[in-house]
């Protein structure tokens, strides 16, 4: 299991003066309505008020929505699922998203929490999304790596 070795972040409180914008994807619905609620959750834990929501078409739009978004946060997350099919569609989208966001990230010195599912097939994105019986809650980890990654940053000035 991914979770397997994950560290514990406490985030009671850290995110207490931070814009936060969490941008998801539409693709899934059931999955990424989860995920949203998990990362909503993690942010209120933080203390983080009013956290904007921003919806985009897929995973593939997530990077270039943060790049516009990044000089009004002091943190994003991001969260999609992409699910294996046939073709090498996945493994374009999913190398997209992940340098997009990495770029974004590096380039503009503002935390990207990492919420993209990458998934052989649906089961395994259910199993992640935090839904009722799922093991992992993938949408509350990115928000609160986040606000964990913001936190020390605001800490180095």
């Amino acid at each position: 299991m991914s979770g397997h070795g994950s560290p514990a972040l406490t985030i009671a409180g850290a995110g207490r003066g931070l814009r936060v914008a969490v941008v998801a994807s539409s693709w899934h619905e059931v999955i990424m309505d989860a995920l949203v609620a998990g990362a909503l959750r993690a942010l209120a834990e933080a203390g983080v008020e009013q956290p904007a929501v921003i919806r985009v078409p897929g995973s593939f739009e997530l990077p270039v929505a943060c790049a516009r978004l990044a000089g009004r946060y002091d943190a994003l997350v991001a969260l999609g699922v992409v699910i294996r099919g046939g073709t090498p569609h996945f493994e374009y989208v999913c190398q997209a998203a992940t340098l997009g966001l990495t770029d974004v990230a590096v380039r503009t010195g503002v935390p990207i929490g990492f919420g993209v599912l990458t998934c052989d097939n649906e089961a395994q994105a259910i199993d992640r999304a935090g839904l009722a019986g799922s093991r992992e809650d993938k949408g509350y980890e990115a928000a609160a790596a986040a606000i964990a990654t913001a936190a020390l940053v605001r800490g180095m000035g």
